[in-house]
């Protein structure tokens, strides 16, 4: 069934969270994949403790606490300059070269972000990467202060399009996410780009593409 609307996912499916710091390093000595890494998997780990103590903050200020934290548990020495430079970095992730050209192909359905970035952090990757005109909607979960994988997050693309789940396809590429989207009720496609085997215990994805722009032969 061709899909309704496209809902992607944003951070490490339309944009690459390891740019901000791979893309020039900022000065900062040390095993920078590590410190991507772990920046990343903290500030995921911080999102689902927030969520699970219903005690919000917005992603960006999580996203430097975990910067903080890799950082410190890397035993790295970067200043505060750099960690400066690094949060600026954040705001402007390069997309994956799969993304304009599958966004492209996608013309005529309404194509929308939902994503755990707060207004700012999301308009800014949209705007650096060009995409402005893609999306009709870039919508975040500060409109109802919980993260994925909470169902309240994917009400939001239900809400935003007035459309069942089941007539829109959405798109990531985090695990938990393709989970969180299909428990809810959404057709999920995951992209897969690292070819990752991850046994899903339940809510499988629908379907899997490699790339963005293989979206389109799937309908």
């Amino acid at each position: 069934m061709k899909p309704r609307a496209v809902v992607f996912d944003a951070y490490g499916t339309l944009f690459d969270v390891h740019s901000a710091v791979l893309r020039d390093g900022h000065g900062i000595t040390g095993d920078l994949r590590a410190l991507s890494e772990l920046w990343r998997q903290r500030q995921l780990e911080y999102t689902w403790l927030r969520s699970l103590m219903e005690r919000y903050e917005d992603f960006r200020v999580l996203t430097e606490a975990a910067l903080r934290s890799a950082v410190g548990q890397l035993r790295l020495q970067v200043s505060e300059a750099q960690l400066g430079d690094l949060m600026r970095a954040y705001l402007f992730p390069s997309a994956f070269s799969d993304v304009k050209p599958g966004l492209e192909s996608l013309k005529g359905i309404p194509l929308a972000i939902l994503s755990n970035g707060t207004p700012e952090m999301l308009e800014s990757a949209v705007r650096h990467n060009a995409l402005e005109s893609s999306f009709a909607e870039i919508i975040s979960v500060d409109n109802v202060q919980i993260y994925k994988p909470s169902p309240r997050v994917y009400a939001l693309g239900v809400e935003t399009f007035r459309l069942r789940a089941a007539e829109m396809l959405f798109v990531s590429s985090n695990w938990w996410d393709v989970a969180g989207a299909s428990s809810f009720g959404y057709m999920v496609c995951r992209c897969n780009r690292s070819d990752a085997d991850i046994e899903f215990l339940t809510a499988a994805p629908d379907l899997t593409v490699a790339r963005i722009d293989q979206i389109t032969d799937l309908f």
